[in-house]
């Protein structure tokens, strides 16, 4: 649920949009979240506006596992949930504005423009002494022509158009009016919402570095633009995890339940091969084990669901600017038969992961009898974990 917040001075203040999943870009994470220089693409935005002196606050619009992946907000932020449209999103975070009177300055930026800098937001800033509203454009540089069925037509006179960036900027109560006219409409654009009212709409110099990542190959682009190339290291973690077989329970493995006369034995619901992924994600960070952030001690794991500590790995990577390269996991049972379940579990794996499915391996073993696992006394996994960390 979004936050209050409480009115600041000097009341200059940002909506920070970052809830798309950003499927064009192709990537398996939210693209706000890809690396970029050894930090998060949103943390740009983030670091770059917390840096601002005149800026004081922000709403930062986001889904929870981009919550829990970026980390602690800068002083003064507050989050507020997305909407299904872009639109939406704006509204939700102009609530959490509801205490900041209407001639407070708000900027409404995209996440997936990483490259905001304090000479942009300076000449918005500048440019709303004299109007309400203000953005920054940059000329066209390339011929334009008319398309039609894969013709090309006549030619546009580009002198007569520009590029749209954001950060955006508005008088508070300008944006409230704009958004409140236009409620059930779609637009991607604040400021023509504003124009909708017949408000004039300021222009200020853009930015080439505010190029926007849309496309996969837009990260290449942006790591020139910013001078944000970076070495990244191979880092490989095993895990181990065993669990004696009860009855009354049930068998959880791999996320997914599996009908068997006897269950796993554990605080939580005892799920070896998710703990064991846990283990090797969390021993490639050198970020301690699964019984350090998660310890049977404490009640509140009481039945957890597994998937919940596999999840918090995972975003303990993407905190880290790293990405999940590859995983293969061992089920090392004599019952139930794996097999027939595997491709479930790899399915389910990557998705609490956010990776491809061809980055998840399964496997699965007996002990020919042997020892505890060969006595049907339990079942064990071992997991092998492979990211991609940025270089200190």
């Amino acid at each position: 649920m979004a936050e209050s917040l409480p009115p600041l001075s000097p009341r200059i203040g940002v909506i920070l949009l970052a809830g798309g999943r950003g499927s064009r870009a192709g990537f398996a994470r939210p693209k706000q979240l890809e690396a970029l220089g050894g930090k998060p693409v949103l943390r740009w935005s983030l670091d770059a506006f917390a840096a601002h002196p005149a800026i004081s606050a922000g709403v930062l619009v986001a889904n929870d596992d981009v919550m829990a992946a970026i980390g602690a907000l800068p002083e003064g932020w507050i989050s507020a949930d997305p909407g299904a449209e872009r639109q939406q999103s704006v509204t939700n975070a102009l609530a959490a504005l509801a205490d900041w009177n209407e001639d407070a300055i708000v900027l409404v930026h995209d996440a997936a423009r990483p490259g905001v800098d304090a000479d942009v937001i300076d000449r918005l800033i500048a440019a709303l002494h004299k109007s309400d509203a203000a953005i920054p454009t940059l000329p066209v540089p390339d011929t334009l022509v008319e398309q039609a069925a894969g013709e090309a037509g006549d030619a546009v006179d580009r002198a007569v158009l520009a590029r749209v960036q954001t950060p955006q900027a508005f008088r508070l109560g300008i944006l409230r009016q704009a958004h409140a006219a236009a409620a059930g409409e779609t637009t991607t654009d604040d400021a023509q919402l504003v124009r909708h009212l017949d408000i004039p709409v300021a222009v200020v110099a853009g930015d080439a570095r505010l190029h926007k990542l849309t496309y996969a190959e837009d990260m290449a682009i942006l790591s020139g633009l910013l001078g944000a190339a970076t070495m990244m290291r191979t880092a490989v973690g095993m895990g181990y995890d065993v669990h004696r077989l009860v009855t009354g329970k049930p068998l959880w493995i791999g996320g997914i339940e599996i009908a068997h006369s006897h269950g796993l034995e554990g605080h939580s619901d005892a799920d070896v091969a998710l703990h064991a992924i846990t283990d090797a994600i969390l021993g490639a960070l050198a970020d301690g084990d699964i019984g350090d952030h998660f310890p049977p001690s404490d009640p509140q794991w009481r039945g957890a669901a597994s998937h919940r500590f596999l999840a918090f790995a995972a975003a303990r990577v993407a905190a880290r600017a790293g990405r999940i390269d590859h995983v293969d996991l061992t089920i090392i049972a004599e019952a139930p038969k794996i097999g027939p379940h595997r491709p479930a579990i790899r399915a389910r794996i990557a998705e609490i992961l956010a990776i491809p499915l061809e980055r998840v391996s399964v496997k699965a073993t007996t002990t020919e009898r042997l020892g505890f696992t060969g006595r049907r006394e339990g079942i064990a996994a071992q997991a092998v974990a492979t990211l991609s960390l940025p270089e200190n």
